[in-house]
């Protein structure tokens, strides 16, 4: 008897134990479908996804063949159940509204919002109104390493606290005045700060950043804008003391033979774009970039960082009709934006020239 209980209740095979969440999907659809499984509906299951506690982000361009709208809802049931979520909704084109708002329809659900825990902060937000980007973790790892203890730190594009949390949280910063125009942004900031419990360290400046009046107040500038953030290049710093802009910039580096390439500075890179073995998105590209970053500041970044010095230092002495040096302290490279298109960062420490 006891044999035979074993035939009828096998244990899983070692392929079944090894199946990856796309595979699993993949092979659920298909015995949803049945016979009118076909090559248009395989290439259509997504790979990739991003992950946000029970809800599940597909990309914009998977499931979207005709034969899906037939099976109507249980069509995101399965593939919920599939990847272990209980909310599933779908990305699509950022909107040109100059605030990178998600055009995000919820498939299964009644409510966007998530919680999303990076490097020992919270972050909440509705996935159908913010932008979340996983791209940007090694530079808030970065800023949460920097010493900023007693500064007032300006975070001018703010949006649901990306930087802001991790410099108040881990960088020890006295206080921030954020930056944000968005109001679905703000909503989810106010929220973020305290869920961090660090409300009382924070000012929300909602609005337009180019019409504030946040003059001679920063010790540090954050200016997460690509882009360019170049609107913002004057944003705060202390006149008589100066301070640092972190200046965020998509540069373009044209392909040169190897020897041509001569190192400059070194660059803190952190891991390529991609998925990991689950399909789940860990970095994935702003715009399709696939090209993998090298290990050195390469010459078109150190032109762009020169050039972008000497063009504030010569506009911080026309603001305050004194000289000022600049110095290049740090480039960043975040992430690949595109081909041949970085996302960069320039700490610029801006100092006013004693008389």
């Amino acid at each position: 008897p006891c044999a035979t209980s074993l035939l009828q209740d096998p244990i899983p095979s070692r392929a079944a134990r090894r199946q990856t969440p796309a595979q699993k999907l993949r092979d659920e659809l298909r015995r949803l479908v049945g016979e009118s499984w076909s090559e248009e509906l395989e290439r259509d299951v997504p790979r990739a996804w991003q992950r946000h506690g029970d809800l599940v982000l597909l990309s914009e361009d998977s499931l979207r063949a005709a034969p899906w709208e037939k099976l109507g809802p249980v069509l995101w049931e399965t593939v919920a159940s599939a990847l272990g979520a209980r909310r599933l909704a779908r990305r699509g084109r950022v909107l040109p509204d100059g605030m990178r708002s998600p055009s995000v329809t919820l498939l299964l659900g009644q409510d966007g919002w998530v919680e999303h825990m990076d490097n020992g902060i919270r972050y909440t937000f509705d996935v159908t109104k913010c932008m979340f980007s996983p791209g940007n973790i090694t530079e808030k790892l970065r800023v949460a390493s920097l010493p900023c203890s007693g500064e007032v730190l300006v975070d001018l594009y703010a949006g649901i606290g990306y930087f802001t949390l991790p410099y108040l949280v881990h960088a020890a910063a006295a206080f921030a005045h954020a930056c944000e125009w968005n109001s679905h942004a703000v909503e989810a900031l106010q929220r973020n700060l305290v869920l961090n419990g660090v409300q009382d360290r924070c000012h929300i400046h909602h609005g337009d950043s180019r019409q504030l009046e946040l003059q001679d107040v920063a010790d540090r500038v954050n200016l997460g804008l690509i882009p360019s953030s170049e609107e913002g290049w004057l944003g705060g710093l202390k006149k008589g003391t100066g301070g640092v802009l972190h200046i965020h910039h998509n540069v373009e580096t044209f392909p040169t033979p190897a020897p041509l390439q001569a190192p400059v500075l070194r660059a803190e890179l952190g891991s390529p774009e991609g998925a990991n073995s689950d399909g789940e998105a860990q970095h994935p590209m702003e715009d399709g970039g696939k090209e993998a970053l090298g290990a050195r500041i390469r010459p078109e970044w150190q032109r762009w960082a020169e050039s972008t010095a000497a063009r504030i230092r010569g506009l911080l002495a026309e603001l305050h009709g004194q000289p000022w040096r600049t110095s290049i302290l740090h480039i960043e490279a975040v992430k690949s934006y595109a081909p041949h298109v970085h996302h960069l960062v320039l700490d610029l420490e801006c100092r006013p020239t004693l008389p």
